[in-house]
């Protein structure tokens, strides 16, 4: 099975199974000018400092996009939005259908399976994995839902790929722990926060998160995203590589670079 990835922007990575080419949270705009893209309140603001590595015509068409959610800017941005409309099928939340009407999106609940028929990746099933956007759980509603991704195929013999989505480590990730075996893990990292709102909020996984996660999902690789290109990011890839290359799972982690297509060994 040839199977590679492609980093984009943030958490927007390009998949290719055989052929069929799966994208995750589309964020395509260029980088900001003076004013801020992302702005959900007068007190919840971000600034994108790094263009998108491919344009929608570098990318064509596309098979699927798992949407982990759409009512975050880095998640799903203008250009996004304008691509998406143009995509066969988009696995995203319940609630992301609904906002989401002129494309063909479908909403998932936890744990739901949803199996596409395709030759070319036989036995292709997505699994939604439940994701919480905060570190501290009584603002998980407020946050909006998130989910994450399974991806499994047949013959698929060291386990499925996970995506994580914009989550932190909680219970959900050791549910998924206990219900599949993960052999590639695609982390959304760069923890995120905005700490003039509330003190200690996270609404990203850090390094030492991304570190248990391989450790409890005991994953053969694992390819950090989503942990530079915006302000709201507040661990430096400086201190994201140093604490990720002096643990025991280092050997794990393949830092793609962006624009670059990319195979994985799986």
């Amino acid at each position: 099975m040839n199977f590679s990835i492609t980093h984009i922007d943030t958490a927007c990575v390009l998949i290719n199974i055989n052929g069929y080419k799966i994208l995750t949270d589309p964020t395509l705009n260029k980088k900001d000018g003076w004013l801020p893209q992302y702005v959900t309140s007068p007190l919840a603001f971000s600034k994108k400092y790094i263009d998108a590595a491919l344009t929608p015509a570098e990318i064509g068409k596309v098979d699927l996009v798992l949407l982990s959610h759409d009512h975050h800017k880095d998640n799903l941005d203008k250009t996004g939005r304008e691509f998406i409309k143009n995509v066969p099928l988009v696995l995203s939340t319940t609630a992301a259908v609904h906002r989401l009407k002129d494309t063909k999106t479908i909403g998932l609940e936890n744990w739901e399976e949803y199996s596409i028929k395709d030759e070319r990746v036989k036995g292709l099933k997505i699994t939604a994995i439940p994701a919480q956007h905060t570190n501290i759980k009584r603002l998980d509603k407020m946050m909006g839902k998130v989910l994450g991704f399974t991806i499994e195929w047949e013959n698929q013999e060291k386990g499925c790929m996970y995506i994580s989505g914009d989550t932190v480590l909680f219970e959900g990730v050791y549910e998924l722990a206990k219900r599949k075996k993960v052999d590639v893990a695609i982390l959304h990292l760069g923890a995120g926060a905005f700490p003039y709102l509330k003190k200690n909020l996270r609404v990203t996984m850090n390094g030492e998160e991304a570190i248990k996660t391989t450790q409890l999902l005991q994953a053969n690789t694992v390819i950090p995203i989503h942990y530079e290109g915006w302000w709201h990011f507040r661990q430096s890839v400086a201190s994201l590589l140093h604490e990720i290359k002096n643990s025991n799972v280092s050997d794990k982690f393949i830092w793609l670079k962006s624009g670059i297509d990319t195979r994985i060994v799986s």
